[in-house]
């Protein structure tokens, strides 16, 4: 009986031990697996900011691109516009030219012709002439009719 109260001891012993042995692998466990889960997060919160930071680089990459695109577009607009310009304002001169000779050709030609303006005033003295003579001998006319009156 001694023997059979010795191995129920032991047992309960056993048991005992057993317990405390379970809860603290249950505690090491958990303790495990929190760290484990700690890695874990730690290891993916690494990885999300890598790929953010990837990501971040990327639209870096992408803005980048575009914003020269868009500026050399700009940039080309600018320098149509300009080119424009230039033309418009070398036809607008050209026009001021042509405009400018012609004027002067017509003014040269047509108003102050020396010329025809000469021969115009040379008319106009023989007419004056001739209407003075008439008139001359009109009053001459009249001077007479007046003395035979007189008479």
């Amino acid at each position: 009986m001694a023997e059979l109260l010795k191995i129920r001891s032991e047992a309960e012993e056993f048991l005992k031990e057993y317990f405390l042995r379970n809860s603290q692998a249950e505690e090491n466990r958990q303790k495990e697996n929190q760290a484990a889960t700690r890695i874990q997060s730690w290891f993916r919160a690494c990885k999300v900011r890598a790929y953010l930071s990837h990501l971040h680089k990327k639209a870096i990459i992408i803005q980048k691109i575009w914003r020269g695109f868009t500026a050399r577009a700009r940039f080309r607009q600018m320098v149509k516009a300009a080119y424009f310009i230039m033309k418009m304002n070398f036809y607008e001169e050209m026009a001021v030219r042509i405009q400018r000779r012609w004027r002067g050709f017509f003014v040269r030609r047509y108003i102050h012709n020396f010329y025809a303006r000469k021969s115009y005033l040379e008319g106009l003295s023989r007419k004056n002439e001739l209407v003075r003579r008439e008139l001359d001998e009109h009053e001459e006319l009249q001077k007479r009719e007046r003395d035979c009156l007189e008479e």
